[in-house]
């Protein structure tokens, strides 16, 4: 990190199969965060692999980090987490926003997951809006940006700005509203929020599908937003977003990983616990999830 300007040093890993960008954030004094981890999944197989994660593990080892958090803003519908393999593997703590025991009440109902406590202790810590968490002199400040889901978070550490699905890079305009505890209003608001920082913080995306012309960018600026996003830049009104956001959300089908990455991503990035016979196994609730009208 440069301490005069309070840049932290940040290194993106993207994962191409789910369009996911994953972080590492080290402060001085080589204490890191590591901002929303994936673990790889095969949906043909329902097979589960640590490749992502082994590479961010191999890049804090290798620069002696000390990496204090491991960060999701929310509990993914994209993409499975690997938050508890991590936090195992490092001994970091694993955050999420105290929203999530709204999406875990919620999903468990789904899932007829009767046996999951749906309090939020599989994480370490549920954290609220302006909480602050330790990280060297910098610290990361929590900022509630929902919307998109009921527990998303934009975590704020120097000028960098971790705004998980809010917002995509300019082109490719703003987050689904349509989930359960979805609300475009609220988003709206939330990206309000976002874009009064200050106008210097760099905004890093969770997500980035790019169209052909470019490839896929981790980071985008304030400004870049506001003078350009196809959602939601400076002069769309509420009612305006509000209109759009529903009737393109009208039209999406549900993402390709949201049944298994939902149960993984509510229980912290772990998989459930095993049958008797040593087999551990996801439920498919029939006509749930984007089901005929």
């Amino acid at each position: 990190m440069d301490t005069t300007t309070g840049r932290p040093d940040v290194e993106p890993f993207y994962d191409p199969d789910s369009g996911t960008f994953s972080y590492v954030v080290r402060v001085p004094g080589d204490q890191a965060a590591i901002v929303d981890a994936v673990l790889d999944y095969s949906a043909p197989a329902a097979s589960v692999r640590t490749h992502s994660a082994d590479a961010i593990l191999e890049h804090v080892r290798a620069r002696k980090l000390d990496v204090r958090w491991i960060l999701e803003t929310h509990a993914h519908a994209d993409h499975l987490s690997a938050g508890a393999y991590l936090r195992d593997a490092l001994g970091a703590r694993l955050a999420i926003g105290r929203g999530i025991v709204d999406v875990q009440q919620r999903f468990k109902q789904l899932f007829g997951l009767d046996h999951f406590v749906a309090d939020g202790r599989q994480f370490d810590r549920l954290v609220d809006d302006g909480d602050i968490l330790p990280l060297g002199e910098v610290g990361v400040r929590v900022l509630a940006t929902p919307g998109h889901t009921d527990d998303s978070i934009t975590y704020v550490v120097g000028d960098a700005a971790f705004i998980g699905d809010t917002l995509f890079a300019p082109d490719g305009g703003s987050a689904r509203c349509d989930f359960p505890g979805g609300n475009s209003a609220k988003l709206y608001a939330s990206i309000q929020r976002i874009y009064a920082l200050p106008a210097e913080t760099r905004l890093f995306l969770c997500h980035d599908y790019p169209p052909a012309s470019r490839s896929a960018q981790a980071q985008t600026s304030i400004a870049a937003q506001r003078a350009g996003n196809t959602h939601v830049r400076d002069g769309v009104t509420e009612d305006d977003f509000v209109a759009l956001r529903n009737a393109r959300d009208a039209t999406l089908s549900p993402p390709r990983l949201i049944l298994p990455a939902v149960q993984v991503n509510i229980r912290g990035g772990r998989l459930p616990d095993p049958d008797a016979n040593g087999i551990a196994y996801l439920r498919l609730p029939i006509n749930q999830i984007g089901a005929p009208k």
